[in-house]
């Protein structure tokens, strides 16, 4: 006591105030240097950032990812020499040495192939569109499409992995963490994140949860999957015999566990858990009402095509994807299978064409219709692109294409971006890129941009450093820009 006393005598009043004032002060320095307090972790509907760095263009974004990499050959990038060049060698001048990948290595040859499919100019802007696509190509004048893309990845799964985390190594949170991390959500009942996956042909390559998981960002963060059947999120309804009353009350109990251990260990993964427990028992009601579509006008259902009457196509995805947007969900994660095309291209991506033109239209046009597209970003494309030379021999009705990360096609559309307009160039034969390049961590930068985070400001420390989603890369695409 006498030490105590001693201490709170060696300060006068108007010292202990002034060193008081500056502590407060640090203190909020300190939230403005390191803003990784737990705000975000008890307080998910605001978000680490507290707000955007400026006024968004984007509130959601639905991300329309086509996995296996779609030929921008057959869909977007139109090449009347390729076409006349079929069969030809793909010259060394243009392959420039570049790596393959080891199914097309060991060919004694790299005949060059054209699209089999025709091409027309669409709407006022003239954008080139394939036949394969009548619906999207109906919408030219909404679409934004950018045809210089390129990663650094030559197989899939790094490839995805790349697209969805800004890593081709597993383990850094997916985009759509980054997204709830910082901005929250603005629908205290449903997830920040929601993913939807559907298949579009038999044999497609697989997909795996971490790509949109929350890596080293606090497990709330994590995207939460949607699935079609009796359970669309598992784990999530209550045992047999469990009743409402029943379960909050043992939510309650099991919340004054967790704060109690809080006290004693203060670990924000504790506030994380009670935080996603709390979600689980909101969305034990709004899951229900939002998979439901019996309510749907018949109007509205023929603007996705008849499969969307089938749970877990692409189609009644892309109505779902709706319903979670209107219910301003942050982020949408749709991905779609199929997409990988090594031998039989002309009959497969037809297929593949098929399941995916009226549903995506249907969406853009749904969304418009509602006054959602001025602030939601929809964003379509693959993880790399195809080549121009056949991967085995072509034939009269057969020919494939293997992986091309050098340069490829994808599209936005809605909020922020020019309508109607093509950017970026790739050579005549479409091997190279040889005007306005966007990397992958370019397309990161301008996603976030479009919902007014700074791309280099939304980060978290972890392991020594400081990471964020787009390393230490990336440049805003301002010319994609509206």
């Amino acid at each position: 006591m006498s030490t105590l006393c001693s201490h709170v005598n060696h300060y006068s009043r108007r010292e202990f105030l002034t060193k008081a004032g500056l502590g407060i002060g640090g203190m909020a320095l300190s939230t403005l240097v390191n803003p990784f307090s737990s705000q975000a972790y008890t307080n998910p509907g605001v978000g680490i950032l507290g707000g955007t760095h400026f006024p968004p263009k984007a509130k959601r974004v639905i991300y329309l990812f086509q996995s296996g990499g779609p030929s921008q050959f057959e869909l977007f990038d139109y090449k009347p020499e390729l076409v006349k060049r079929t069969g030809e060698q793909l010259p060394d001048s243009v392959r420039q040495g570049q790596r393959l990948t080891g199914m097309s290595a060991g060919q004694q040859s790299l005949p060059m192939i054209g699209s089999r499919f025709g091409f027309e100019r669409r709407g006022k802007s003239g954008l080139y569109v394939s036949e394969l696509l009548p619906h999207i190509a109906s919408l030219a004048d909404e679409i934004c499409v950018v045809k210089s893309m390129h990663t650094e990845a030559i197989n899939h799964d790094p490839a995805i992995t790349f697209f969805q985390t800004g890593s081709q190594q597993a383990g850094r949170p997916s985009i759509g963490s980054w997204v709830s991390y910082g901005l929250g959500s603005e629908n205290e009942n449903l997830p920040g994140f929601c993913v939807l996956v559907s298949t579009g042909r038999s044999g497609a390559q697989p997909v795996y949860g971490r790509l949109w998981g929350n890596g080293f960002l606090p497990s709330q963060f994590q995207g939460v999957q949607f699935r079609s059947g009796k359970d669309p999120v598992l784990y999530l309804n209550d045992p047999s015999g469990v009743g409402r009353d029943q379960r909050s009350r043992y939510m309650g109990h099991l919340k004054a566990l967790y704060e109690h251990a809080f006290q004693s260990d203060p670990d924000e993964e504790i506030n994380s858990k009670i935080a996603q427990y709390e979600m689980a028992y909101r969305m034990q009601t709004s899951v229900p009402e939002t998979m439901d579509i019996s309510g749907e006008p018949d109007h509205v259902l023929d603007l996705y095509g008849p499969d969307v009457h089938i749970p877990g196509t692409y189609a009644a995805n892309c109505l779902l994807a709706r319903r979670l947007a209107e219910k301003n969900v942050k982020f949408i994660q749709l991905y779609h299978k199929g997409w990988d095309q090594h031998g039989n291209l002309p009959n497969d991506i037809q297929t593949m064409a098929r399941s995916t033109d009226q549903p995506t239209a249907g969406l853009i046009r749904d969304l418009k219709q509602r006054g959602l597209l001025d602030d939601t970003l929809v964003i379509w494309g693959g993880e790399f692109g195809r080549t121009s030379y056949s991967q085995g021999q072509i034939t009269k009705t057969m020919y494939g294409r293997d992986h091309h990360p050098r340069c490829f096609s994808m599209w936005m559309a809605g909020a922020g971006v020019k309508k109607g307009y093509s950017y970026g160039k790739t050579d005549e034969l479409g091997y190279n890129i040889v005007k306005n390049p966007v990397h992958v961590h370019d397309f990161q930068a301008t996603l976030l941009h479009l919902m007014g985070v700074d791309h280099e400001r939304l980060n978290f420390k972890h392991q020594g450093r400081r990471y964020r989603l787009t390393d230490v890369h990336g440049t805003v695409v301002k010319s994609l820009l509206s």
